[in-house]
């Protein structure tokens, strides 16, 4: 079999570290990767610390430059948070007859807010013998898969508690504006009252994915959004705020299951959070028969985990039936120590 071939669509700070990540793999190729601005028409190794060595230039260009038919096994597309907003570049990959793993948060499970799209994007994968999935550390893995993967040795459950105390620092200018980074306390109320500020996007699909993993019914998702202001001044790669500005966004969701709160979610997130003495971590509280306290404590880190998440599941898009897929719908995440080429099923080899 060829090397995997892999095309990636947004090359700032996610696109560009899978770039990395995929560099140091055996059996996979980066034959294509896309992006705007005065990165057009550089190569990636003018832009990555990595040495091209007898590799192939890759050129970056236009979706409609690098994207042609079949010309690639999967795209990496790393660009948008809302299921909406990357539904288009989406298209525009399956229609190619080519496999898509996206980072939008609402594409962790987009039945959740947008039933009608993602039956859309089921359809078009289907029609053109591909799959597409959004994934990442969260959505994705922390607050959601992990919970299910949790509920897997309970007899009963009461309630679950998903919590991720984590810093925004490794992500980029996207995730800053989105979490209100710098800005002024009257601006973040301003925001939240507006719908201009998002902070965290994928409540809804971590708590429906959950919910229907397990068998619960979700009646309504509630949700709150509070700033996290500094007392001193802060500065990560991409974002920065001075005292008495908004460092992060603290946010709370509640699923109701027969009117009663199930699922809670909290999550607490800012840049540079050692700098004011927080603790990060993961944790999954779920009462039940047993009860589960788990701990992961300092946070699995936001930056590589989504990474190496989008990277690590492109075997298993490769491998699944055409169509849209969630996190509960294929093979759990495991790192590709080998040869990705011996993770690609000898159908898929065929098929796809």
């Amino acid at each position: 079999m060829e090397n995997v071939k892999v095309i990636i669509w947004g090359f700032g700070a996610m696109g560009s570290g899978m770039a990395k990540m995929l560099l140091k793999k055996k059996g996979v190729d980066i034959v294509g990767v896309i992006d705007m601005g005065a990165k057009l028409g550089k190569s990636i190794y003018d832009l990555l610390p990595a040495e091209r060595g007898d590799r192939p230039d890759v050129i970056i260009g236009t979706a409609e430059e690098v994207i042609k038919e079949k010309c690639a096994d999967v795209v990496l597309l790393c660009t948008d948070s809302f299921t909406r907003n990357a539904f288009d570049r989406i298209k525009f990959i399956l229609e190619k007859k080519i496999n898509c793993v996206s980072t939008a948060e609402e594409m962790a499970y987009p039945m959740a807010q947008e039933p009608e799209l993602a039956a859309k994007l089921d359809e078009i994968a289907k029609a053109n013998g591909v799959s597409v999935i959004g994934t990442g550390i969260n959505p994705g893995l922390i607050m959601d898969l992990l919970v299910v993967i949790m509920t897997g040795c309970c007899e009963d459950i009461e309630h679950i508690t998903s919590r991720r105390v984590n810093s925004l620092s490794p992500f980029g200018p996207t995730v800053m504006e989105e979490q209100g980074i710098g800005i002024t306390t009257e601006e973040f109320a301003e925001g939240v009252r507006t719908g201009k500020l998002a902070g965290h996007v994928g409540f809804h699909e971590s708590i429906n994915m959950i919910a229907d993993a397990i068998g619960w019914k979700v009646d309504k998702i509630e949700q709150s959004m509070e700033p996290i202001v500094t007392d001193v001044d802060r500065k990560s790669p991409y974002g920065f705020a001075k005292a008495g500005d908004v460092a992060g966004c603290a946010m709370k969701g509640f699923g109701y299951v027969d009117g009663e709160v199930k699922i809670e979610m909290d999550h607490p997130q800012q840049i540079e959070p050692e700098m004011v003495g927080v603790n990060t971590g993961d944790y999954v509280i779920i009462k039940g028969t047993p009860n589960i306290n788990m701990v992961n404590s300092p946070e699995v880190p936001g930056g590589i985990g989504t990474i190496a998440m989008c990277v690590n599941m492109i075997p298993h898009i490769i491998n699944a039936r055409p169509g849209l897929h969630t996190m509960i719908t294929l093979p759990v995440p495991r790192a590709i120590m080998g040869d990705m080429r011996d993770q690609i099923s000898e159908e898929a080899k065929i098929v796809k």
